[in-house]
């Protein structure tokens, strides 16, 4: 599989744009941010050189700004982290509120009022079935305890129920287990145990009927009753597509004939992203595991897995634990954060102006129908590019060059993901308006504008 690009750091001059929302006032990257650049070049691995050469500076609400006078509306949320916004008020004050008392800043797995605080929580804001919850630091490390805690059930059952399914062209983190079950790695060896089935309706196949689920696994002759878990996304993260409303509710009731976890990875997903605080609200299905992460404190590193009892009680004390699981000072985040995004109605925002920002950009994409798709729900959309769309083969170069050129006019997105690298998201903050989207679509050197010049 080939590696993204890699961004250069070039300064390139660009025109001047003043608008309430975006500022551009010198060449991108400024020239006096070199010097941080290219110590981060010398020092860091190489694959951390994935996203767009911007130093942020400040961030507030939906915006970034570096220490230059530039400013951009964040399409990114930093990677679907800042769900309540940058900075939110109650996060902050929370955070200096818990430092300025002296209490502890870290605590390992001793107990702490912040770490109980935010399991009652999620226990409290999580289907009545869900009623345990185990904390770690990164949405990966959520997956593999799901994975663990699947298998471990399974094996105590029957021991050949092993098998792990998940979906083509998931993404569900880069650890090994939870490469074992996204997308295919060269350097991760085949493990027989872990299969995968085509995402319905996904850029791979039309197919949206639950016999695909069936018919493949009798193909690789795998026995229902040997599956001890499946792992989806809740919105494949490569396109921001759902799963079909009635394929999910034919796998719940497959998962639960066949004793098998149902495993929800509401990582990019979770707390408002699609107008729901879970994604699999609009399933009305209930998953035995769900994996959290990123916005669930709109900042600091933080993950959690929530899952009914049966599951989530198998290990005795200290046979599963994390040492930073339920740290302090993330806890405290991850609860402002959750009374903020319920407080500020910033779900109910989600789900208003998912639609608006979806008929937008179709609009915009209108012209280039043949080689533009796109889809998603709440504040995640993905706007995938194609060299050839009927034959689904994406163009990374032109969702590169969207990249790039949205910088130069005050739109910030992370690189582009997806089969090939050909999809550009746009994942901004919950507390965006509707005027800064109008704005970032259609001001000067909006979106529209940048996708006119990068068709043409």
């Amino acid at each position: 599989m080939a590696a993204a690009k890699d961004f250069g750091i070039e300064p390139r001059q660009t025109r001047v744009i003043e608008t309430p929302y975006r500022r551009i006032r010198t060449a991108i990257p400024h020239p006096d941010s070199l010097a941080t650049l290219r110590t981060l070049r010398e020092c860091e691995s190489r694959s951390m050189r994935g996203q767009p050469p911007v130093v942020w500076g400040k961030t507030h609400g939906f915006q970034v700004e570096d220490a230059y006078g530039n400013m951009w509306v964040d399409w990114s949320s930093g990677v679907l982290v800042a769900n309540a916004g940058h900075n939110h008020p109650r996060i902050v004050t929370a955070l200096q509120d818990y430092i300025a008392s002296g209490a502890p800043l870290m605590t390992y797995c001793f107990p702490s009022e912040a770490r109980a605080k935010l399991v009652e929580k999620l226990i409290h804001i999580t289907p009545k079935e869900l009623d345990r919850v185990f904390l770690l630091t990164t949405g990966a490390e959520s997956v593999e305890v799901a994975i663990k805690l699947a298998r471990t059930h399974g094996a105590r059952l029957n021991p050949k129920k092993r098998y792990v399914i998940s979906y083509e062209g998931g993404f569900h983190g880069r650890t090994y287990g939870a490469q074992l079950a996204g997308a295919p790695m060269e350097w991760v060896d085949p493990n027989r145990y872990f299969v995968q089935m085509p995402f319905p309706g996904s850029i791979d196949t039309d197919d949206k009927r639950f016999d695909m689920f069936a018919n493949r696994l009798k193909e690789m002759s795998i026995a229902p009753g040997d599956v001890a878990g499946v792992i989806a996304e809740t919105f494949q993260g490569r396109e921001a597509k759902l799963m079909p409303v009635e394929y999910a509710q034919a796998l719940r009731a497959w998962c639960s004939e066949h004793k098998a976890a149902l495993i929800f990875d509401e990582v990019q997903a979770g707390f408002g992203r699609t107008g729901r605080l879970f994604a699999f609200e609009h399933y009305g299905v209930v998953p035995d595991l769900v994996c959290c992460g990123k916005g669930i404190t709109s900042s600091l590193p933080l993950s959690a897995v929530v899952g009914r009892a049966e599951y989530m009680d198998q290990f005795g004390p200290g046979e599963m634990t994390s040492t930073h699981t339920g740290s302090p000072l993330p806890a405290v985040a991850a609860l402002a954060s959750i009374e903020a995004i319920l407080g500020d109605k910033l779900i109910e925002n989600a789900a208003e102006l998912g639609p608006y920002l979806k008929a937008k950009l179709v609009n915009i994409a209108r012209p280039y129908h043949d080689q533009i798709e796109v889809g998603g729900v709440g504040l995640v959309m993905a706007m995938v590019f194609f060299n050839n769309r009927e034959e689904r083969k994406p163009d990374p170069d032109k969702a590169f060059q969207f990249c790039e050129e949205s910088l130069l006019g005050g739109n910030l997105f992370f690189a582009p993901v997806g089969k090939g690298y050909g999809a550009i998201k746009f994942c901004p903050p919950l507390c965006i308006t509707k005027p800064a989207i109008d704005d970032a679509l259609y001001g000067p050197a909006g979106i529209k504008d940048t996708l006119t010049k990068v068709m043409s």
